[in-house]
């Protein structure tokens, strides 16, 4: 499979998608943070095309995919460009083919917790809150939007406590855990405001996926 990262059956692969746009310490934390409280044997970085809920493009895919490989250096974390190879418009449609490529491997999808408190705009976010663990990394101040979001609310019933956090990989979906803990306040777009980052890509096509 040239050009997709390589993956045993029963792999525990955890996989934090956007655009990255740019990638930041804050990044960073939570993959190690999941690796160490989720029991993961991997984590996926998922760099985006694009992002539909955002109203501008992204940084070219290359400058942000060389950005995150010189930041995220760790020997189970890959960076990966699988989303333009597979060809997904959404995260509905990532999970599926990673899924249908990847049939032995146990995913989960990570998520900040400013995410979830905007989960239910996403496209098929049920069906991907049915389909896949999902693993909920605490962000500063976004706690309690997000424990009372429309998609926390929804599938109530399949949240599983921070302490069963680690069996989450082999759980049967929905479920879903809110991990609490030391936090990063970094944001990529206080980064792009303060000019440390190659500007926005103005005249670039409408985005293509919601992560």
């Amino acid at each position: 499979m040239q050009g997709f990262p390589r993956a045993e059956p029963g792999l525990r692969v955890g996989l934090l998608g956007g655009s990255f746009d740019p990638p930041h310490q804050g990044h960073v934390h939570i993959t190690r943070w999941a690796l160490r409280r989720l029991g993961l044997d991997r984590v996926w970085w998922l760099v985006s095309p694009g992002n539909p809920l955002k109203t501008t493009g992204p940084a070219a895919l290359e400058t942000r995919l060389a950005a995150c490989r010189a930041l995220m250096r760790h020997p189970r974390v890959e960076v990966t460009d699988v989303e333009a190879r597979l060809g997904a418009r959404y995260t509905a449609d990532t999970l599926a083919r990673l899924k249908a490529r990847y049939p032995q491997v146990r995913f989960v999808w990570l998520m900040g917790a400013d995410n979830l408190a905007q989960f239910h705009r996403w496209d098929r976010w049920e069906e991907i809150a049915r389909t896949t663990p999902i693993a909920v990394l605490g962000r500063p101040g976004a706690q309690l939007r997000a424990g009372l979001s429309p998609a926390a609310r929804r599938f109530a019933f399949a949240r599983r406590s921070a302490g069963a956090a680690r069996g989450l990989a082999l759980a049967r979906p929905p479920a879903w855990t809110l991990l609490t803990g030391a936090m990063s306040d970094l944001s990529s777009t206080s980064i792009r405001e303060a000019g440390g980052w190659p500007a926005t890509r103005r005249d670039a096509p409408p985005p293509s996926r919601d992560g």
